[in-house]
């Protein structure tokens, strides 16, 4: 595991001077209210599922990219019906895809957190799409949703059926918070790693938190708790797992407590975690120097994440 620090705006060292921190948080939460404020104005246009394009004729000639896309018997994955489902998709993806020349860029899947939608990556698509990524996608889940395996089941198709549009055989995806480990899960569990090759997570609680206890009612909320069967669930041993992590965290985070659970710490995961400095939860996905280090991270083997050029957080 390797920890980077992301050079900060206000600070040239990596570590908030006690002095400043009050300054620093105060500005953290005034940005934290503000994007909570536009969030609030854009909420509904995200509620309704993103339009999909209609699946293209088959073009004669073309290969598919997709590999064999066998995974591994891991978690809730390994039953036959499961096998099966995999099995009907690959081949709806042979007759299906579209050729991938020219477009070396896996899709993005956009996955956010809890009690959110899709409107929360508006200025990262916009980013991704400035910068040449030409499949973006975003994933709706219900609110109501009551179990992070059924929601990453959910994913799974969703992934599948990106690939089976595109011609791609990998995707890269980005979650925030909740959407992170429903992501991970994924990747982990359910032999998600044969499709996603860099999983970016923003404020994640890959450890667990311990924010929000009278929201503990929620079962979901449960499952995000240190300690919990599904975080106990991901720190088994995942040998062979062929997607790189990039985690951000953040040091003004109040949603991630404590914020180091937003790093990912397994043995057997290819992972990099980044430090951020000067912004808090909500910023992550918003922010223009997070969305320039998911680029890079995207665009990389994510080594380099927060050391190549001048990336800055106010």
């Amino acid at each position: 595991m390797k920890v980077l620090s992301f050079l900060p705006l206000l600070l040239r060292g990596p570590l908030l001077r006690p002095a400043r921190l009050s300054s620093t948080l105060i500005r953290a939460t005034a940005l934290e209210l503000v994007i909570l404020a536009g969030h609030v104005l854009i909420y509904p246009s995200g509620i309704a599922p993103e339009r999909r394009p209609s699946t293209p004729r088959p073009v004669p000639g073309t290969g598919t990219g997709t590999g064999s896309g066998t995974g591994k018997d891991t978690g809730s994955g390994s039953d036959p019906e499961h096998a099966a489902h995999h099995d009907e998709i690959t081949r709806a993806a042979e007759a299906t895809a579209l050729p991938t020349t020219g477009d070396a860029r896996p899709p993005v899947v956009l996955l956010h957190g809890l009690i959110d939608n899709r409107s929360v990556f508006v200025l990262l698509r916009r980013s991704l799409a400035r910068h040449g990524w030409r499949h973006l996608a975003s994933l709706n889940y219900s609110p109501l949703t009551c179990d992070i395996r059924t929601a990453s089941e959910l994913l799974d198709r969703h992934v599948e059926e990106i690939c089976a549009r595109t011609g791609h055989h990998e995707v890269d995806i980005v979650g925030h918070s909740l959407g992170g480990l429903i992501a991970r899960y994924y990747v982990q569990r359910l032999g998600g790693d044969r499709r996603v090759r860099t999983l970016v997570t923003l404020g994640t609680p890959h450890g667990g938190t311990s924010a929000v206890p009278l929201a503990g009612a929620h079962p979901i909320v449960r499952q995000m708790r240190s300690g919990s069967e599904l975080i106990e669930e991901l720190r088994r041993p995942a040998p062979g797992c062929r997607t790189r992590f990039v985690s951000f965290w953040s040091e003004l985070d109040r949603v991630i407590l404590p914020v180091e659970t937003a790093c990912v710490d397994h043995p057997d995961l290819d992972a990099v975690n980044v430090r951020v400095t000067g912004i808090g939860h909500l910023a992550l996905p918003v922010h223009p120097a997070v969305a320039s280090a998911i680029r890079q991270a995207l665009e990389s083997d994510g080594s380099d994440v927060g050391t190549r050029g001048a990336a800055h957080v106010a």
